[in-house]
């Protein structure tokens, strides 16, 4: 009888693992860790502490996931992973425990984590996320879903990034990046709607039209910050449009980092120093 097991793998008795899960040789599955139905479990993967993994997950070899973070502030705190379903996690992928008790690191439905990558304590990427090789992704950052992010990219703590943005390589990204928005530079800049983004992703002509007065008002027009925002209630409403005016007025909230400044450096430039 063929098993999906290799024996050489390493299982505590206390994991919950799915029979129908492969898990290749030398991994290590620890005390507490649950996996879901056909998921596959690459050669030398550590899966640690309280991690929960849905189904349909690629796992490639060497990733480790659920180890304790990274942040000097860990106290030892009952912490966890949770990882959703169809997930494809490549090679030597790092992701770290949150730091509070009953708190999680949280990965959505459908994203991709190319080789390299690290994910740190508290973050949450949502569905369908790209992040690219060698990427680092620093503590209580938050990832929108469908956004793509570049290769060898760096992502200041607390920062968010928006549905559908864009981040080319190599960028240093040290506050928000709004949805919809191509972002690229060290530091990061605006530099352009991501519109082969959000023609790939379906969106009409009529939104695209009304996301690219959006874009001139903020990033291009000669208009303090707080009169550009105010002027897109001016425009034609539509989801997309929504969705962007909450983030960026979110973006302004204290304890947040601010908005990346595009061209003409309108968005504050005002930011934590920590």
């Amino acid at each position: 009888m063929q098993t999906l097991i290799h024996p050489t793998a390493v299982i505590h008795p206390d994991a919950e693992v799915d029979p129908t899960v492969q898990v290749g040789p030398y991994a290590v599955i620890g005390a507490g860790v649950k996996v879901g139905a056909d998921t596959q479990i690459g050669a030398h993967v550590v899966l640690a502490g309280r991690t929960e993994i849905g189904q349909r997950n690629q796992i490639f070899p060497g990733a480790v996931i659920g180890t304790i973070s990274q942040d000097q502030k860990y106290a030892g705190a009952d912490s966890g992973v949770r990882i959703g379903d169809d997930n494809c996690i490549r090679e030597y992928v790092t992701i770290n425990c949150a730091n509070g008790p009953g708190e999680v690191t949280q990965i959505g439905n459908g994203n991709w984590l190319l080789a390299y990558v690290h994910i740190a304590h508290d973050c949450v990427i949502e569905d369908q996320v790209v992040i690219t090789n060698a990427s680092s992704i620093a503590g209580h950052v938050w990832i929108e879903s469908k956004a793509r992010i570049g290769g060898m990219v760096g992502i200041h703590q607390f920062v968010r990034i928006g549905r559908l943005a864009m981040i080319g390589a190599m960028a240093r990204v040290d506050r928000d990046v709004p949805p919809f928005m191509l972002a690229e530079g060290h530091p990061a800049r605006i530099r352009a709607l991501n519109q082969v983004g959000l023609r790939r992703s379906g969106l009409d002509d009529r939104e695209m039209a009304i996301l690219k007065q959006a874009f001139r008002r903020i990033y291009r027009d000669d208009l303090p910050l707080e009169k550009a925002l105010n002027s897109l209630e001016t425009l034609d409403p539509c989801e997309s449009l929504g969705h962007l005016n909450r983030f960026l007025n979110q973006a302004q909230t204290p304890g947040r980092r601010g908005l990346t400044p595009g061209n003409r450096n309108t968005p504050s430039e005002s930011r934590d120093s920590t």
